[in-house]
C-alpha cells in the first residue's frame, strides 16, 4: 500500500496511527457533522459552529480536561501554551487552532504528524476552555535541543523525502497533495544530531482526496 493511501486510511479512520483512535473518533463526528449542513442547507459549517459542536461532543464523551496548573507554566508560541506534565518525559501543549481555518484541519494535522513522527506522535487528552476560547489538550514527549538547527538540513531531509521547498521554511509533497509550513528552528530541534521535528503544520489539499 503506498504512502498516500495509508495516510488517505488514517485519515477516514480506517487506518492505525499511534495515538490515533481518540483523535480519528472526533474528527469523523466533524465530518459527519459538516457533510450533514452542506447536504441540507448547501453550506460549509464555520469554525464557531465546530466549537459549539465540540464542546457537545465533549459534554458528552467527559473529554473536559481538568484544570492547568498555572504554575507549570513553560512558554508559549503564537498557537500553542506549553505546560510540563506529570512524567517528566512529557510536556502539555494547549492549542487554539489559530493557524487553521476549521478544527477539522488541526486533527488531520495531529494524525499526519503521527504517521511521519511516531516517536514524537500526540496524544490527544482532552479540552479546556481559557477566556472563552476552546483549546486542544495534548502530551508529546519531550526533546531537549542539544544544538541549534540548521534549516538547510530540514530542507535537505524533507526534499529527501519528497518535498518541495516552496518559499522561506514551507514544503509541499505533491505525490502525497500534503502541505507543511511554518518549519523554523524552533519547531525542528536537533538532539544528539537528529532532527526532531516537534511542532508541525500539516494541510491536506484537493489532490490528497484523489484516488482513493
Amino acid at each position: 500500500m503506498s504512502a498516500k493511501h495509508e495516510l488517505q486510511n488514517i485519515i477516514f479512520g480506517n487506518g492505525e496511527v499511534r495515538n490515533g483512535k481518540n483523535i480519528q473518533a472526533i474528527a469523523l463526528e466533524l465530518r459527519r457533522k459538516k457533510e450533514a449542513i452542506s447536504g441540507v442547507e448547501k453550506y460549509e459549517l464555520n469554525k464557531n459552529q465546530e466549537k459549539e459542536f465540540l464542546i457537545e461532543y465533549t459534554n458528552n464523551n467527559k473529554l473536559w480536561f481538568g484544570e492547568i496548573h498555572k504554575s507549570k507554566y513553560i512558554g508559549e508560541g503564537a498557537e500553542q501554551k506549553i505546560y510540563e506534565f506529570s512524567d517528566p518525559k512529557f510536556i502539555l501543549k494547549l492549542n487554539d487552532t489559530l493557524f487553521y481555518e476549521y478544527w477539522i484541519d488541526y486533527f488531520h494535522n495531529l494524525l499526519i504528524h503521527n504517521y511521519f513522527f511516531p516517536h514524537l506522535a500526540y496524544e490527544f487528552l482532552g479540552f479546556v476552555i481559557e477566556n472563552n476560547c476552546l483549546f486542544s489538550v495534548v502530551k508529546q514527549p519531550y526533546v531537549v535541543a542539544t544544538e541549534s538547527t540548521n534549516l538547510e538540513n530540514v530542507r535537505q531531509f524533507l526534499m529527501n523525502n519528497g518535498f518541495v521547498n516552496r518559499k522561506g521554511n514551507d514544503y509541499f509533497n505533491p505525490e502525497l497533495g500534503i502541505i507543511l509550513e511554518d518549519l523554523h528552528d524552533e519547531n525542528v530541534l536537533t538532539s544528539e544530531g537528529v532532527l526532531q521535528f516537534i511542532d508541525t503544520v500539516f494541510f491536506l489539499t484537493p489532490s490528497f482526496f484523489d484516488h482513493q
